[in-house]
């Protein structure tokens, strides 16, 4: 090892097992609760604010996991994560306390600060103890996490919905949290100087007000906010104006959030904005997979979670193939086929239909998990590869963010366009005075007790024709991520 990883002291197998612990929450973050959300929404109300309960995560996710990664160079690894689990499980014990759909969303947004931390942080520690060589193959131990966690989550999530309650999908973060914490307090030890530099905090926020606006304009567009409307002209404009304040302070700022040389970096810059529009699809698959099971198809939340299970298989699996691989094909050719199995499994959705079953989504679910591997160990290992300890945390932390800024506005984008679609439904039907966007709640409760049957039915066609659009979109977007992906840089 170099000399800058020689400033860690290390006690790897115990570091790793800290760290994987850590990943396991992120992990089980992401299907646990999709497969609790019909439930969660029939119990606290509010179907309309479906997507804002990722979104919210989302948001803070994408807006700080920069910051987190530029203190992670400049203060060390450790504190930052210890720091980064504390705020996650401050969300995560709230969350659960929720009684309202609006506590709920602002718990959420306590927990995606935390979350900013967890998966590049833990990541770039990989990234520091170990070469090129065997971060390959520890890369598809790290996604055997993914794995098992998601495996076990959604297993889980159906569990506590059917048989105990859905706060503890939040609750049982707490014990795995607080062991990651202490992993990693007492094995990683650090000899890091640190540095004068100063943090971007004014191109964070630019950042947050940016998507925060855009992610509103998405969701409640059409919806919530007319079109038409000089309040929607207003976001817009603020939007805009944000986001161009940010473009400039990000090319004077001497601290930018992320470095202008790392988009210089061919392989970076392609890497990055293929994480962007898969962060789209992932998020497709994992907020609106269950609302097609439970609220379609009529099977229970268990069912539901087993439809997710396949792609938290895929996606382990898969990784470990593609660490192998990369060191015999090639960063390139390696997340080619990743991206083909992204466009193989988001037309498998755009088929699915409630004949089809849950063994059709299963498998729909299973491709975007290989695709998902495949492409997303290939970059990290090439990122990681590309440069040196000095931007390896910022160099990760990008690529995490494009995903998770991808996630973000996939579901604020998926989520307007369902609620749109679902309302232009009941306009036509001028069924406006008897039902509205949140009576789906009642279907995805089971229940639907208070209405009449052609309002019945023209909620779930609007259900089910507004889920395809959103896995049509999903596959628009694996082709462009498969685009991407050619225009990679060939291996030397």
């Amino acid at each position: 090892m170099g000399t800058a990883e020689n400033q860690i002291q290390l006690k790897r197998p115990l570091i790793l097992a800290s760290v994987m612990l850590g990943m396991f929450l992120a992990a089980i973050e992401a299907t646990i609760v999709a497969t609790a959300m019909p439930s969660i929404v029939s119990d606290l109300g509010g179907f309309s604010l479906y997507s804002w309960v990722f979104s919210a995560y989302l948001l803070t996710n994408a807006a700080t996991v920069l910051v987190f990664g530029k203190l992670a160079d400049l203060f060390g690894r450790k504190p930052i994560f210890v720091i980064g689990v504390s705020i996650f499980l401050t969300g995560s014990t709230l969350a659960g306390f929720s009684t309202s759909m609006g506590m709920l969303i602002f718990t959420r947004f306590i927990q995606g600060i935390g979350a900013g931390a967890l998966m590049p942080i833990a990541t770039t520690i990989v990234g520091d103890i170990y070469n090129r060589e065997e971060r390959a193959k520890i890369q598809g131990y790290l996604s055997a996490v993914w794995g098992i966690s998601a495996v076990s989550g959604p297993l889980l999530g159906g569990f506590f919905v059917d048989i105990l309650d859905w706060r503890y999908v939040f609750w049982m973060n707490i014990p795995l949290g607080l062991l990651a914490m202490l992993g990693i307090v007492i094995f990683l030890k650090e000899n890091i100087d640190k540095k004068t530099e100063r943090v971007d905090y004014f191109g964070s926020i630019l950042m947050m007000i940016t998507v925060s606006i855009l992610m509103i304009i998405l969701v409640e567009g059409g919806t919530g906010i007319p079109w038409n409307s000089f309040f929607m002209f207003g976001l817009i404009s603020i939007s805009i104006a944000s986001f161009i304040l940010l473009i400039k302070q990000q090319q004077i700022s001497m601290q930018a959030m992320i470095p202008i040389e790392l988009w210089n970096y061919r392989l970076i810059l392609m890497a990055n904005l293929t994480s962007l529009t898969t962060g789209m699809i992932t998020i497709g698959v994992t907020s609106y997979l269950p609302a097609f099971v439970q609220g379609v198809m009529g099977k229970s939340a268990t069912v539901a979670g087993f439809t997710l299970t396949t792609m938290s298989i895929g996606w382990p699996i898969a990784s470990t193939i593609s660490g192998r691989l990369l060191l015999r094909i090639g960063y390139r050719n390696t997340s080619l086929i990743g991206g083909l199995f992204l466009v193989i499994g988001s037309l498998l959705f755009i088929f699915l239909t409630p004949a089809k079953g849950p063994v059709w989504a299963g498998f729909g679910s299973f491709f975007i998990g290989v695709g998902m591997g495949m492409t997303s160990t290939a970059f990290i290992v090439g990122i990681q590869t590309s440069v040196n300890w000095e931007i390896r945390g910022i160099a990760t932390s990008a690529n995490v963010f494009m995903r998770s800024l991808g996630s973000a506005l996939g579901v604020a984008l998926l989520g307007g366009l369902l609620n749109s679609y679902i309302q232009s439904r009941i306009n036509q039907e001028n069924l406006g005075e008897e039902i509205s966007v949140d009576s789906v709640n009642e279907l995805l409760d089971g229940s639907a007790l208070n209405m009449t049957s052609h309002a019945k039915l023209v909620l779930e066609e609007g259900l089910t024709d507004g889920l395809h659009i959103i896995y049509i979109g999903m596959f628009v977007m694996a082709i462009i991520s498969l685009f991407f992906i050619f225009l990679m840089p060939k291996d030397e």
